[in-house]
């Protein structure tokens, strides 16, 4: 077998390929009678040998004059991430050469209704692989093969951008007058095209992303027993925060300000995609359990739901390859109630016991200076230490005296003393000055 293999090699290196192909089938049929022969970890082996010779095969196919080989190397390149060596250079440049071929009689292309000329090749070449690339991705049997051609299709599409780029810088002065749609260029029609395309693109890579994690949530207790960091909520807000970056940027894409139907599409899947956020943030509050909040993001969620079904009418196409909002509704119903139950129980623990003296004494210092307690607000601004407005206390009155005697003295006449003095005249007067008196 391995004769066989070198000899195939050799053949292949020298382009013979009806020797390189019988040689090769040959070190295949061995590898699979040995693979036959031995037990299942054994045959792994020889298994694997058979992988890698198959390519080489079709390859070998291909260039003796079956034109189906070609599609069976793409795919076997497109599921397997590609080969190694000599095959790899070899088939990269055949992909390359076959694209170039048919992208020499492709004129143009249709989207959302508009016709627009693409000129450019790698522009070309790229739009040819994309049904492709979109048909290994719908096969792709593992989360890593599809992450793997989700970030070839990006990689590039952003090549086939900067192009268009350049191009816009080269012909800013001469844009096309087009009266039926407005000011926007074929040229800059395309680019929005490309731009729809990277971006469509990039959704699609993280909302398959968050699949995978809300499947690896539902293994979470799985994960904490093997030691490892399971996924948590934050992980999937923050892949819905890129997806609705990504649909604003959508949004003011140049020729489709118009589009209608467009915008909808857009407001319906930014919508959707507010509701998953909303629910995977409520999750997170539940973890901490703060019920309130996650109570409010709940019914949140729910209004967003509520208005996705209400604007779907015509739309029922794009909402077909949106997450199914229906389910949504459903597993918030069942977490609200969960959560009720949840916060019931969390209510009705024993609350720790506080020692009297930490209990909160509402009167002033001043009233309790005889009892010790631990109470921080005396240090405070607001230290209550003493009752102020004070409250009234009851004092004695002071006196009011009334001269109530004089209403029942009767005093003593004077009429006669006061007649003498009237008599005296002169005499009286120094009699009364040296002290004689009668």
């Amino acid at each position: 077998a391995y004769t066989a293999y070198l000899s195939g090699m050799l053949h292949f290196e020298q382009q013979h390929w009806e020797d390189a192909m019988k040689a090769f089938n040959k070190c295949k049929t061995i590898y699979e009678k040995l693979a036959s022969a031995f037990t299942e970890e054994q045959a792994v082996l020889y298994n694997q040998r058979v992988d890698e010779i198959s390519p080489n095969i079709r390859y070998c196919a291909y260039n003796i004059g079956d034109k189906t080989a070609m599609d069976e190397l793409m795919q076997m390149r497109l599921r397997t991430g590609g080969t190694e060596g000599l095959l790899a250079e070899k088939l990269e440049a055949l992909i390359t050469q076959t694209r170039a071929k048919q992208a020499a009689t492709m004129s143009e292309v249709e989207w959302r209704g508009r016709a627009v000329p693409v000129k450019i090749d790698k522009v070309r070449i790229f739009l040819l692989g994309l049904a492709d690339n979109e048909a290994a991705i719908a096969q792709a049997e593992d989360e890593e093969t599809k992450e793997r051609l989700f970030e070839t299709v990006l990689s590039e599409c952003r090549d086939a951008i900067q192009c268009v780029r350049e191009e816009l810088k080269t012909e800013q002065r001469q844009r096309d007058a087009d009266t039926e749609f407005g000011k926007v260029s074929n040229l800059q029609y395309l680019h929005s095209y490309l731009s729809y395309i990277k971006l469509s693109t990039a959704i699609r890579r993280n909302e398959s992303m968050a699949s995978g994690l809300q499947k690896a949530l539902l293994q979470q207790p799985q994960a904490e027993e093997d030691g490892k960091r399971g996924p948590r909520p934050q992980d999937l807000i923050r892949l819905y925060d890129i997806i609705l970056q990504n649909l604003a940027e959508l949004n003011p894409l140049p020729g489709l300000e118009d589009d209608r139907n467009f915008q909808r599409e857009i407001t319906l899947k930014t919508l959707v995609y507010k509701a998953y956020r909303c629910f995977f943030i409520a999750q997170s509050y539940v973890l901490v359990k703060k019920w309130s909040e996650a109570l409010v993001l709940y019914d949140r969620v729910l209004k967003y739901a509520k208005e996705v079904q209400a604007q779907t009418g015509a739309a029922k196409n794009t909402l077909k390859e949106l997450p199914d909002v229906k389910e949504l509704i459903l597993q918030v119903n069942a977490e609200k109630y969960s959560l009720h139950a949840a916060a019931i129980l969390d209510s009705s623990d024993k609350p720790e016991e506080v020692s009297p003296s930490q209990v909160k004494n509402n009167k002033p210092l001043s009233d309790r200076l005889d009892v010790f307690s631990l109470d921080p607000s005396v240090v405070g601004k607001h230290a209550s230490l003493v009752q102020f407005p004070p409250n009234f206390h009851p004092i004695p009155c002071k006196p009011l005296f009334f001269d109530l005697a004089l209403n029942h003295v009767t005093f003593p006449s004077l009429e006669d003393k006061l007649e003498q003095k009237a008599k005296s005249g002169l005499t009286g007067y120094f009699k009364g000055f040296f002290g004689f008196r009668s």
